[in-house]
Parts: C-alpha cells; sequence; structure tokens
C-alpha cells in the first residue's frame, strides 16, 4: 500500500459528518453514564477483554473516542486492521512484551535498539529473557518458545537497515516487531515485508512538534486484541489532548518528513567531507548495513544523520555547546533541528563494550533534522565544528 497524502488527510475522519464537526472533538471525560446496568456490564466485559468498542465506553482507561479515532488513522497509514495508542513508546514496548509472554517465554531481538528498550529487554523486567542475535542468525536462534523477534530499522543510531522481509522468513511462524520510528509511514511499511507489528515512538515524527509523549503499535486484529487487554489492566492509556495532537499532526506528517529529509540528504553529503568528521552514517551515503535497501523497502534516506568526530567525545561536547540553530537535546522527529550525544545520553545504559561494538563512540553525535533552511543549518554546523 502506497502512503497517501489523501488518506493521511482524511483517516479517521469517517465520523465527522455524523457529528457534524470539521475537527476532532476532545473527550476529556474520565468514566461514562451507566443508565442501563445490563449494556454497561456487558460493555464492561467487551473492552476489558480486548474489543476496539463497546456500547457504553464506562471508563477513560478501557476507551476513549478521541484516542480510538487517532488509532484508526494511524493502522491505515501502515496497512494494518488496528493500532492500540499508549501513553508513551516505552509503555508500547512494555505491552508488546507482556502480550508476548501468552505464546512463549524468551525473545530474540537485533542491536542496536533504543537505549532504553534495549535496557528494558536486558533487564528482564517484562519476564521475558532476551537473547541478543545477529539478523542473518535469526533462523538458528528461533525455538519452539520464542515468543517475539525485534528489530528496528533505520537502527538507533547508527541507521543500519534490517531486512525485514528477511527476517520475517527466518522467524518462521514467530511474530516480528519492527520498530519503525525512524523511517514513519511515509518512507517504510513494515506489514508489506510481513511484519505483524509496527511500533512507533509517536512523540518523534507521528507528533512532531515536541508538544506530546505517546507511543503506537499498528498490528492485526489478534494482536489488537492482547495489547489492549494489557493496556486495560495495566493502565498505559493515552491521554485523550496527547491523541488530538497527534490526529492533528499526520495531515502534516509527509511534508514534514520530504522537506526534513531534503535538508538531511544535503547536510549528510557535506559532513561527509568534513575535515573534523571521521565517519557519517546515512543511508544514501552507502555508509549503513544493507543499504541496498533503500528504494525498496524503504523510500528515502530518512532525516536522521549521525557522524562520528575525529576528536572524540571533547569534540562532541564542544559542538553541542556551540550550536545555535540546532538544540541539544534528546528526542528527535521535530521540526525543529536536534542535536544528541548517544553514548553519554540515549544510549548510556548500555555497558561501554556493546556500545564500542556497535558503533557507539564517545565521537558519535546523532542528528535529527528540521525543516529550517539548509544554509542556516550548514552555517549553524560549520561555525560549531570550526569552533
Amino acid at each position: 500500500m502506497k502512503y497517501s497524502h489523501t488518506r493521511a488527510v482524511h483517516a479517521g475522519r469517517e465520523d465527522f459528518d455524523a457529528l457534524g464537526v470539521h475537527v476532532p472533538p476532545i473527550d476529556l471525560s474520565t468514566t461514562y453514564p451507566v443508565r442501563d446496568l445490563d449494556t454497561g456490564t456487558a460493555s464492561f466485559d467487551a473492552l476489558v477483554g480486548g474489543a476496539a468498542s463497546a456500547a457504553n465506553p464506562i471508563y477513560a482507561r478501557l476507551f476513549n473516542p478521541t484516542v480510538a479515532r487517532f488509532e484508526r488513522a494511524l493502522a491505515q497509514l501502515e496497512g494494518c486492521s488496528d493500532a492500540v495508542a499508549f501513553a508513551s513508546g516505552m509503555a508500547a514496548a512494555s505491552a508488546c512484551l507482556l502480550a508476548a509472554r501468552q505464546r512463549g517465554s524468551h525473545v530474540l531481538a537485533v542491536r542496536p535498539l533504543y537505549g532504553t528498550h534495549d535496557h528494558l529487554l536486558e533487564s528482564g523486567l517484562m519476564g521475558l529473557p532476551v537473547r541478543w542475535v545477529e539478523a542473518e542468525a535469526i533462523g538458528d536462534e528461533v525455538r519452539a518458545d520464542t515468543a517475539l523477534v525485534i528489530i528496528e530499522t533505520p537502527s538507533n543510531p547508527t541507521l543500519d537497515l534490517v531486512d525485514i522481509a528477511a527476517v520475517v522468513k527466518a522467524a518462521g511462524k514467530v511474530p516480528v516487531l519492527v520498530d519503525s520510528t525512524f523511517a514513519t509511514p511515509v518512507l517504510q511499511q513494515p506489514v508489506l515485508q510481513g511484519a505483524r507489528l509496527v511500533m512507533h515512538s509517536a512523540t518523534k515524527f507521528l507528533g512532531g512538534h515536541g508538544d506530546v509523549i505517546a507511543g503506537v503499535v499498528a498490528c492485526d486484529a489478534e494482536w489488537a486484541v492482547l495489547l489492549r487487554q494489557v493496556r486495560a489492566a495495566t493502565g498505559g492509556l493515552l491521554h485523550p489532548l496527547a491523541a488530538y495532537l497527534l490526529h492533528r499532526s499526520l495531515p502534516t506528517l509527509a511534508l514534514r518528513v520530504e522537506r526534513a529529509q531534503a535538508n538531511a540528504i544535503t547536510l549528510a553529503q557535506r559532513l561527509s567531507t568534513h575535515a573534523a568528521v571521521a565517519k557519517t552514517f546515512f543511508p544514501s551515503l552507502g555508509t549503513v548495513a544493507n543499504a541496498h535497501l533503500l528504494g525498496t523497502q524503504m523510500l528515502g534516506p530518512g532525516t536522521m544523520i549521525s557522524f562520528d568526530l575525529k576528536g572524540g567525545h571533547a569534540a562532541a561536547a564542544q559542538l553541542m555547546r556551540k550550536v545555535k540553530v540546532a538544540t541539544p537535546a534528546v528526542s528527535l522527529g521535530s521540526v525543529d533541528t536536534l542535536i544528541q550525544h548517544p553514548a553519554g545520553l540515549t544510549h548510556r545504559v548500555l555497558d561501554e563494550a556493546t556500545r564500542e561494538r556497535h558503533s557507539i563512540t564517545p565521537g558519535l553525535v546523532r542528528l535529527s533534522v528540521g525543516i529550517e533552511d539548509v544554509e542556516d543549518l550548514w552555517a549553524d554546523l560549520q561555525q560549531a565544528l570550526s569552533a
């Protein structure tokens, strides 16, 4: 399914005519009147059991119409039947692991992943031990009790691409979860390659303005039931105001990604020849694993750049002090450019040997390129690098 600007504008708005509105209403109710007890009881059972909706919403932890509209919209953009939204990307990741416990007792995962996701898996807090494997070895490591295979592509922070279709084939009957945060549905739709779950930290590109924290998993109906059950039991619900902001941002998602990607292509090319830079990680430069997947699995190189500074940690720290247009801050996918140091921040929870093994060096800097004028961004990076 090709990404559609028209679908992005209209998805999740199917009930607007009946409601007589032009923009999504925000339902802030925490509880709903139960005039008919039998209907209320049946609705409660359905929602706790993982149903997408019921005659009576009962309680906002079980259902909220504003959240449901965003979920329907995101599911359409990812080509899935369902989507389940959570209070953060990590709440979404946790729910996937808790749901996976119903089908197995361990997971396989490919590094690198977002640092906190890595830490969650390594800690065993969700009750599922992890075995870290290379993508090419998944077929040899799958067991009868494997609950889930987890990959991130492009990977955080080195932007390596993982062949989703190859992983799905190697996993066999084991469901594959793809963290597609960096790609967004504009550039990549993992279900077309056979993935069962597509996870986003919606805080990033889906929100796009640095003003909402959220997570969402697009999936099939079977997984949606499990994820809603977990959300109802654990309370990892997305606030309706956050859902409104996310739904509001979806129509401009492609415009933001395409503009920032054009900037990133220019900046990556220039950084790759800068005297202070040892290596620039960017798919269209061919400097990441499986760059050949660009144009097929992933339609463009994206908006993220990582580059390793010859001066190591000191140079990275100086760069973050000296930038004036870019903001030195964690997170990504916003309309403004953000720059951060993975080894010292987002991936600090990994041990040093693991960081080094996956090229997360003391000199590595990650740039989330925004929609500013590209020459302003380049001038800012040049002055900071020369300093």
